[in-house]
């Protein structure tokens, strides 16, 4: 791997992990501006702390080889939902930080994909 790429996929994994970490701190403290969402979306309220709980275990997957890939690709899906709501229900400026960390899963999957199809081919 070269050095760039090396620390690109350090920054992204990072940045991420930070981003999402406090994303789902926020809906386990049971914060009403992030929870708003999902009852905008007709989801019960149980499912922001699900969301909450998946964000925190993906954030620490990030950083687990072998699950990184997964955890990318499961933080992408949960930053779909994000951007679904946002360009649904917001002004779409709101949705760009959902778009730059659904970028960043896709940038740490590609990369760590590969490691994952190791695992389950050896």
């Amino acid at each position: 791997m070269s050095k760039l790429k090396k620390y690109g996929i350090a920054v992204a994994t990072i940045v991420t992990a930070l981003y999402v970490v406090a994303g789902g701190a926020a809906k386990l403290a049971g914060v009403e501006h992030v929870h708003h969402s999902f009852a905008v979306l007709g989801l019960p309220a149980w499912f922001g702390y699900f969301i909450g709980v998946c964000e925190i275990l993906g954030a620490v997957a990030l950083f687990i080889r072998p699950l990184a890939a997964i955890s990318a690709a499961g933080l992408g899906f949960i930053m779909l939902g994000a951007l679904f709501y946002h360009v649904n229900y917001t002004p779409l400026v709101q949705a760009i930080p959902a778009f730059i960390l659904f970028l960043l899963c896709g940038y740490i999957f590609n990369v760590r994909r590969k490691k994952v199809l190791d695992e389950s081919f050896n």
